[in-house]
Parts: structure tokens; C-alpha cells; sequence
């Protein structure tokens, strides 16, 4: 098993509740300061300890997603410039989360390089997010979504499952 020790929360109290009803699945929730683990019954006393800590770590990393600030999203979107959009020499005057965009993913003004990116993304896996910031990132030399705009997109390698992900993420809110 893979697992990062340092992103479980020590002290955390664990409340296990298996179920008859439950087949394969696992999952976990934080409620208060108590981590519930749900696990079908069948497991055994090292399947639980061993789906126990999965879970913990899975918790740690969604939490710390979930704190992401807008100096973190600053700094992701000069690494992505850098990577893959070089030839430009963009620096972006503000990059940040903003609550006020629920139609949109995020958001660019080439005319004052303000870039927004909805915090609905904020939770998202990293290359959903990295696809968001370089999207708006080429909206400051592209300002229309023409071919030229989506070769410039098209360099990052996960651009197509991200827009697949975030399709997905539309059509299930919808």
C-alpha cells in the first residue's frame, strides 16, 4: 500500500462502522473532530486497519486541496507558464479564487491579466485544477477559443481528460 504517514492526522478518533449491506465499497467522512470509516462486514481486522489508513490519508489530501490560497494558485500558474507556454513571458497581475462563478471554471481579462478561477475547482485533483489555470493563462494571448487558442491548450498532456472530467463534474450538478 501506498501511503504518505505524514498527511494522517494524528490524534484523530476512528469510528468503524461496518455493514451487512455494504459489498466492496469504502468510504469515510469527518464528523466533527471523529473520522466514521465505512467498510462492509466482511472485512477482516487487517483489511479494516489496512482501509483505515487508506481512507485517513484520502481525508488528509482532500483537506489540504481544499486549502489551497491564492498565493498557492499564483505560484502553480508561473510553473505552468513556464512549462508550457515559455515563448510568451506571461505574468498574469492576479491569479485567485473567487465564490462568485457558477456557470464557469474560471475566468481571464487579457485587457489587466486578472485571472479567477471558480473555487469550485479548488477541490479538484491537481490536473483538473492545472488544466483550469492554463486555460485562462492562454486567454492572455488568446482571447477567442479558435484553433491557435486549443493548440496552445492542447500542449498540456491531460487537457482532454481534464475537460472530460469537469463535462462530467457539469453534467452531474446539472
Amino acid at each position: 500500500m501506498n501511503s504518505n504517514p505524514a498527511a494522517v492526522p494524528t490524534g484523530a478518533a476512528v469510528e468503524v462502522r461496518r455493514s451487512r449491506r455494504r459489498r466492496r465499497t469504502v468510504s469515510a467522512y469527518r464528523d466533527g473532530e471523529r473520522v466514521v470509516v465505512l467498510i462492509p462486514d466482511r472485512f477482516s481486522r487487517a483489511e479494516e486497519t489496512e482501509w483505515v489508513e487508506r481512507m485517513l490519508i484520502r481525508l488528509a489530501t482532500r483537506h489540504a486541496r481544499n486549502r489551497r490560497t491564492d498565493r498557492d494558485l499564483a505560484e502553480r500558474a508561473t510553473k505552468l507558464a513556464t512549462r508550457y507556454l515559455a515563448e510568451y513571458d506571461l505574468s498574469p497581475v492576479s491569479v485567485r479564487w473567487v465564490a462568485n462563478q457558477h456557470c464557469r471554471w474560471g475566468s481571464c481579462t487579457p485587457e489587466d491579466g486578472a485571472i479567477r478561477i471558480s473555487e469550485r475547482v479548488r477541490g479538484m485533483p491537481e490536473w483538473v485544477l492545472d488544466y483550469v489555470v492554463l486555460h485562462e493563462l492562454v486567454h492572455l494571448i488568446v482571447p477567442t477559443h479558435g484553433s491557435y487558442f486549443w493548440a496552445l491548450v492542447g500542449r498540456y498532456p491531460k487537457a482532454e481528460r481534464a475537460r472530460g472530467y469537469l463535462e462530467g463534474v457539469a453534467a452531474a450538478t446539472s
